[in-house]
């Protein structure tokens, strides 16, 4: 007879842990103590959690266990920037990067193996894709980067703020990154602000609206252009989700939440999607939501086929939104020198698409026509 497996408590927010608890017999605060242990003091020993009777740490040694992934790599940039390696089963791993800045610190998790959308400026999206991550694998990343960076959620907050904007779409793994982003807010848990989650998505329209209904994070949308003609090209969700279907969708989001704005992200590509024009179509697409545009300057992998565009050209681009008054920020390049900036996550997908395949087919026949 083999042993029942036991249950990893990384898996569950605060309502499900005390459910739990309260199936073993015990009382719910019980399950308020030993969240304490995890998420501020970083405790993956039940043994070391000294204000729970010597009957209760054994019971749940027997039943539970806290198991975050196990770190493969942590690569440190000349930045500040930090990149960790996350051994997931079977050979898979994912990406998790810190970006210290001096008034925040800022955490990118990741919420699928890999990622099936194909964004062609994506390094994660060569990769194919795997799986979804589990709740555990989603909460355990934040779990290692705190207890790396001795993050203390009431004393010393090295994480700020947490963004799903590390590999996958995170609406296509709805119910484990809900629940993640439950304790990531949970004051029993990392006590982040609701407004200091940020979910991007690519722009799957009935799960932002079904996000809406669950959640009060911050909302980020992966657009990079702004007609369907472009973003089709550059996304490929958006022939199934077209940019009005996405906009009202937005407005949705907005409207539920007085005083908070959608961020936009615009990969800016060299004679791609960085034209005048562009940015004029942008300002007619912003205005009729309270928005605001984050131009990230395409930060290149091996493959893409793409360029970043000239900083005066993406300085000219800014500066149209801004005078027609749309709130504008370009992204600083951080981590890059690691391999750890915006689009550039790339962890070890076992991929289950043949998108690695033909991936690399495209890389040896541009290398064979260049030679």
């Amino acid at each position: 007879m083999t042993a029942a497996r036991k249950v990893n408590l990384l898996d569950f927010d605060r309502e499900g842990l005390r459910m739990l608890f309260a199936q073993i017999g015990e009382k719910p605060f019980r399950a308020d103590q030993v969240m304490k242990w995890v998420y501020h003091r970083h405790v993956d020993d039940f043994e070391q959690m000294t204000d729970l009777g010597k009957a209760l740490r054994n019971k749940l040694a027997d039943v539970a266990e806290i198991a975050p992934a196990r770190t493969l790599l942590d690569r440190h940039s000349a930045d500040g920037t930090r990149k960790w390696l996350l051994g997931m089963d079977g050979g898979n791993a994912v990406e998790t990067v810190y970006i210290p800045e001096p008034t925040r610190g800022t955490l990118c998790v990741s919420s699928q193996v890999g990622c099936g959308l194909n964004c062609r400026f994506c390094s994660t999206a060569t990769q194919g894709f795997n799986r979804n991550l589990a709740a555990s694998e989603i909460i355990g990343q934040v779990w290692v980067a705190a207890k790396a960076l001795g993050n203390q959620p009431h004393q010393l907050r090295r994480i700020t703020n947490v963004v799903m904007m590390g590999m996958g779409e995170p609406l296509l793994n709805f119910d484990n990154v809900v629940r993640a982003m439950s304790v990531m807010r949970d004051d029993l848990g990392f006590g982040l602000a609701n407004k200091r989650v940020t979910l991007s998505t690519a722009g799957l329209v009935p799960l932002i609206d079904r996000l809406s209904e669950v959640s009060d994070v911050s909302l980020a949308v992966s657009l990079h252009a702004p007609n369907d003609e472009l973003r089709t090209e550059l996304v490929p969700l958006n022939k199934r989700y077209p940019i009005a279907e996405l906009l009202a969708a937005c407005a949705r989001y907005a409207a539920k939440r007085p005083r908070t704005s959608i961020t936009f992200e615009y990969t800016m590509m060299k004679d791609v999607n960085d034209r005048p024009e562009l940015a004029r179509q942008l300002v007619r697409l912003m205005r009729r939501l309270p928005a605001k545009v984050n131009l990230i300057p395409f930060n290149p992998f091996p493959g893409a086929g793409y360029q970043r565009s000239e900083p005066e050209v993406i300085a000219a681009f800014q500066k149209i939104l801004l005078e027609a008054g749309v709130m504008t920020m370009v992204r600083r390049t951080r981590g890059d020198d690691i391999d750890a900036a915006c689009g550039q996550l790339k962890g070890q997908v076992l991929d289950r698409t043949r998108r690695q395949a033909e991936f690399r087919k495209r890389i040896e026949e541009a290398t064979a026509h260049a030679a």
